[in-house]
């Protein structure tokens, strides 16, 4: 086992006090808002060693999948993401257009799906996928929002978000749920704030998780999460960000269609022990509630563990390591531990 350095990310949307707090650093008034263990290009971590730290890749070669932590004080962009071969073909026009890898109006920025899974870390809230076309019907009518109702019943739901996005500035509507008041609060009259109101409004409690696949929409409101998804930063926004909109590619690439509930039901494995179920062979992830002690036994190229809570002895709060096949670390205390992995 190697003890990790991970790399902060500053994004605007971050909390400043909790991933200071997580890495026991003081802070310094930027937004603290993610902490990324793994290898890929935007912020690869590196392998801490008495001889001098070097690179994760040069230790354990290349991973496809990355980990990480995340801390919203506000909310992040509406956004999905894409399949893999929306990727390769978005990646590929993007080099032969010319467009820098380091260019706020790049949108992808490798050649790969982003499947992610959200684990939450302290209470947790999130927008994620469609309702029903029912479900939104009764919710207009009840609320009033005669507008978007009109438009769900005449066109159907891709032809209403479509609407609701390329027509800005709207006149909202009255009585909106809280968390939709906030978002209008942010961006009034944004188009993004009609889509959410058709979408699954979630809670989290620590332990809940949302699995995102290819195409799904989603935007987080706030919290402090535990990240896996597969090593890559394609993102296609369309609403509540600076950062760079395409309305066109969002509608292309977005799954818009109705889903049931987003949330993803951990499986029990052992005493303590538990594995979340993706629909992703690219990753996989387990929590381990430490309470006395537990060995990790490492059956894939590369894994990674992070402490998330706790001293579990090898390891405490703020610490991740890697993990090579074979290799062994003895848990013991009272702490949570996410125990991740990839595959080539």
């Amino acid at each position: 086992m190697q003890l990790l350095r991970g790399v902060v990310q500053h994004y605007d949307w971050g909390d400043q006090q909790t991933i200071p707090q997580f890495l026991g650093v003081e802070p310094d008034a930027k937004p603290w808002a993610e902490l990324w263990f793994g290898t890929h290009r935007g912020g690869p971590s590196l392998v801490k060693s008495p001889s001098g730290n070097q690179p994760l890749a040069n230790y354990a070669g290349e991973l496809s999948f990355l980990v990480k932590i995340i801390a919203a004080a506000k909310p992040l962009s509406l956004q999905t993401h894409p399949t893999d071969e929306q990727a390769q073909s978005g990646y590929q026009q993007e080099n032969e257009i010319g467009i820098p890898l380091d260019s706020p109006l790049r949108i992808y920025k490798d050649a790969s799906a982003k499947p992610e899974l959200l684990i939450a870390l302290t209470p947790f809230e999130a927008i994620c996928g469609f309702r029903t076309d029912q479900e939104n019907s009764e919710l207009c009518a009840r609320f009033g929002w005669t507008e978007l109702g009109n438009h769900l019943a005449d066109d159907g739901l891709a032809e209403c978000v479509r609407w609701a996005l390329t027509t800005s500035p709207h006149n909202l509507p009255q009585h909106m749920p809280a968390w939709a008041g906030r978002l209008a609060t942010m961006y009034p009259g944004n188009g993004g704030i009609l889509v959410a109101l058709l979408m699954h409004h979630v809670k989290l409690q620590p332990g809940q998780a949302l699995y995102l696949g290819a195409g799904n929409v989603h935007a987080y409101l706030g919290g402090t999460g535990f990240e896996v998804m597969s090593s890559s930063d394609n993102v296609v926004r369309a609403a509540f960000t600076q950062k760079n909109i395409n309305i066109d590619e969002f509608l292309n690439v977005a799954h818009l269609a109705s889903i049931t509930s987003p949330l993803v039901e951990a499986t029990q494995l052992g005493d303590g022990v538990w594995q979340y179920p993706v629909g992703t062979a690219r990753f996989g992830t387990q929590r381990i509630d430490v309470s006395g002690s537990h060995d990790v036994r490492a059956t894939h190229d590369a894994e990674i563990v992070v402490c998330t809570a706790g001293n579990a002895g090898a390891l405490t709060a703020g610490q991740a390591a890697v993990l090579r096949n074979g290799e062994t670390v003895s848990l013991s205390g009272n702490a949570t531990v996410f125990r991740t992995w990839g595959t080539r």
